[in-house]
């Protein structure tokens, strides 16, 4: 495939908000169907007649279905008839590009997951590593014959160029990595490449149902620690993404007299790699092997068997006691509507959670503020990947599903 028409199908994802008609009529429709038209326009404030023109669009796009079982009795009309999305035809394939492991997923319209796998990140040079990882979507959106794919989208950590769909990945050694023309080519539907965190975030803003204060105008801060740290900030109803890419906070100073031998940065001290280092060095864990991980070590520190599991909580409770001081770092810097934390370092240890609200408490100089997990636990990294996957059909869906129509793989990829 010539390369310019490559590039012309990798799109900067959209995590935000829609503000356009057919995003937001499709919004309410997503978030509240099986929904009438007149109870869209309250739900958006548009007019009906703005609404029933968005609706037939998206009907005619079979974006939409119309359910005529679950009309009013009575009721006279096409638009009492209710609408929902007509997700069963199609399906988005986010892709969670970590340090050590990659995982797929499958999500439908509505941001479900389907279906994921788990696989070893590829090594070696990003066109060997690319190579792989695309020969891997692909043989995976074969098993979905029956759904037609919509969009990739891609989430991982380091540098994203989001609108070049460019990576560059200190850890796996890649730089100026194209991973969106890459899987763009091989795949033959657009792709979207975002910052990890900045997805995570994003998974909170448009996919998490919650009944908070009004989301397109609150600020958000989120916080990500895992084996790697960052964080992402949600304004006005989007997350925010700098030019040069998003900030860090790996090299935060951080105290601790267990983890990272005394003072270091924040991600040295919490990572899950500093955190078995410490365990192993204390003699909690064995110095390798299948009983040496981070998930190991919870499982020691929940047996309650003696000083070994008594040891294991102390060290997680540290790990936990310095992440809550990060987190009220960042929130009294920032001063966000809303403080949320995700990845592993807070839900795989849950038993940690109340060190962490007691130290973001206690360090905080401002007033009293909740802390908020992600509503995806576990499966964060997943939702990140999904919801770049779905942006620019929340954001535009008729524009989303034209760019998709246009696309055909490159056989020879």
């Amino acid at each position: 495939m010539h390369p310019l028409r490559t590039r012309q199908h990798v799109v900067a994802p959209s995590l935000r908000i829609p503000d356009g008609a057919a995003g937001a009529v499709f919004a309410a429709i997503r978030q509240q169907g099986p929904v009438a038209r007149d109870a869209i326009a309250a739900l958006t404030g548009l007019s009906i007649a703005t609404v029933n023109r968005q609706v037939s669009a998206l009907l005619d796009a079979q974006l939409l279905r119309e359910r005529p079982d679950l009309a009013v009795a009575g009721a006279i009309g096409r638009p009492r008839i209710p609408v929902e999305i007509n997700h069963e035809p199609y399906l988005t394939l986010g892709v969670h590009i970590g340090a050590r492991t990659t995982s797929i997923v499958a999500v439908d319209l509505y941001g479900r997951t389907l279906d994921a796998v788990e696989t070893p990140t590829p090594g070696g040079a990003p066109p060997q590593a690319l190579a792989a990882l695309a020969d891997s979507a692909r043989r995976y959106l074969a098993r979905w014959h029956r759904r037609r794919p919509l969009w990739i989208g891609v989430a991982t950590g380091g540098v994203v160029d989001g609108a070049a769909g460019q990576i560059d990945h200190r850890r796996l050694g890649w730089t100026a990595a194209p991973v969106g023309t890459v899987l763009a080519s091989a795949l033959g539907v657009p792709v979207s490449v975002a910052s990890h965190v900045d997805a995570m975030a994003g998974a909170e803003l448009l996919l998490a149902a919650r009944k908070a204060r009004s989301a397109d105008r609150a600020s958000s801060l989120y916080v990500y620690a895992r084996e790697t740290v960052g964080y992402a900030l949600v304004i006005g109803g989007q997350v925010h993404t700098p030019v040069s890419g998003p900030g860090t906070i790996t090299g935060l100073p951080v105290h601790s007299e267990l983890l990272a031998g005394g003072c270091g940065s924040l991600e040295s001290t919490v990572s899950d790699e500093a955190v078995v280092a410490a365990a192993r060095t204390s003699g909690i864990l064995p110095a390798a092997g299948p009983h040496s991980t981070i998930a190991a070590l919870a499982r020691v520190a929940r047996q309650d068997r003696g000083g070994r599991s008594a040891d294991a909580r102390v060290l997680l409770g540290e790990r936990a006691r310095v992440l809550g001081g990060a987190v009220a770092l960042l929130r009294d810097l920032l001063n966000p509507d809303d403080v949320v934390v995700g990845g592993q370092a807070f839900t795989e240890y849950p038993e940690g959670l109340p060190e962490v609200h007691a130290s973001f408490a206690g360090q905080s100089v401002l007033g009293s503020r909740d802390i908020r997990v992600t509503a995806f636990g576990n499966r964060v990294q997943e939702a990140g990947a999904g919801v770049v996957s779905l942006s620019s059909l929340y954001a535009d869906p008729l524009g989303a599903l034209r760019r998709s129509a246009h696309r055909r793989p490159d056989v020879s990829a």
